[in-house]
């Protein structure tokens, strides 16, 4: 897909998203990126993708929590005020999730427009573990497409064993 189509398929993936949940307030990659290198007191990063998407990488330091069943016990000591950001492959999931923690009671909480997708494609850093990576877990064909190949964990894994 060229960077024109992804970038237009992410527009109208932000809009419906958007109109599905309109109660949901949302933070630019270039935001969070921002917000992330500053000395401002850091977000909690909520990864709402399944097990095997965050084995392949994750944003730096972000606790998952599943998107269907999420385990709440992970905010439970988090004092209400902090700020919370939630993100997932493009937006959706996270969406939920973030609209959930505001139903009860959270009122600093943000999903990331685009979420990891749109991150590994402007060159923002994952990670696996502790360690940077360059791959993201795909999802499926369809949505993995709005990756860059280069950024498809399975194309990354694949291009890596090939040497």
């Amino acid at each position: 897909m060229s960077w024109i189509c992804r970038g237009l398929a992410f527009q109208f993936l932000k809009l419906l998203i958007w109109l599905e949940f309109p109660g949901v307030q949302h933070i630019t990659t270039k935001k969070l990126a921002q917000w992330l290198e500053s000395s401002r007191p850091q977000p909690l990063i909520l990864d709402a993708r399944g097990v095997e998407e965050y084995a392949v990488s994750h944003l730096q330091s972000a606790q998952r929590i599943d998107p269907v069943t999420p385990d709440l016990s992970v905010i439970s000591t988090v004092p209400l005020e902090m700020p919370i950001v939630v993100y997932c492959s493009i937006g959706y999931r996270s969406a939920k999730v973030a609209q959930l923690l505001q139903g009860l009671g959270r009122k600093n909480v943000f999903n990331l427009q685009g979420s990891i997708f749109q991150w590994v494609n402007e060159g923002r850093p994952v990670f696996q573990g502790e360690g940077l990576t360059v791959g993201v877990h795909p999802y499926d064909a369809k949505w993995g497409s709005l990756l860059r190949e280069t950024r498809r964990g399975a194309e990354v894994a694949r291009r890596s064993a090939e040497g």
